[in-house]
């Protein structure tokens, strides 16, 4: 005969290990998502002229680029943290926000015709959007995706 509470331990180092598991595939496009942000991050600090095509920064244009500067760098070093402590739902969570982030950028490339960078923020946000759906371990849509069990 078994012991239930053996048994229970089995299945607990079970769930655990899948837990902290992360496919090394989702790793790579976390890092490489963070990277991107925190280049878009450096650009907007260094040298935002490039964020408007050569186009004249004002002061108010400086303010703007300092705050999507702060925001760009506590994205991606979230990211990193996230990935780090293999807060898997967390991760998850996050890479909904990134990848929405993305979509209304999409929208707004397409509103004003900036069509060139339409398709890297889209595959930016699939991929971000699969990878969450992996952590999670089914789609994001689905509400007990969000919730604990």
């Amino acid at each position: 005969m078994t012991n239930p509470s053996t048994q229970s331990q089995a299945e607990d180092v079970k769930i655990s290990q899948s837990v902290v598991h992360f496919p090394l595939w989702v790793s790579i496009i976390v890092i490489l998502g963070a990277l991107l942000t925190i280049t878009g991050a450096v650009i907007s600090k260094v040298d935002p002229s490039l964020l408007a095509n050569g186009g004249l920064i004002t002061e108010a244009v400086r303010v703007y680029a300092d705050y999507m500067f702060a925001r760009n760098l506590a994205l991606a070093l979230m990211l990193l943290f996230l990935l780090a402590m293999k807060a898997r739902r967390m991760l998850a969570g996050f890479m909904v926000l990134i990848a929405l982030i993305q979509l209304i950028d999409i929208g707004d490339d397409l509103a004003r015709g900036a069509f060139l960078l339409v398709p890297g923020l889209l595959v930016f946000a699939i991929v971000f959007l699969i990878g969450a759906g992996r952590l999670f371990g089914r789609t994001f849509w689905h509400v007990d995706a969000w919730r604990e069990l």
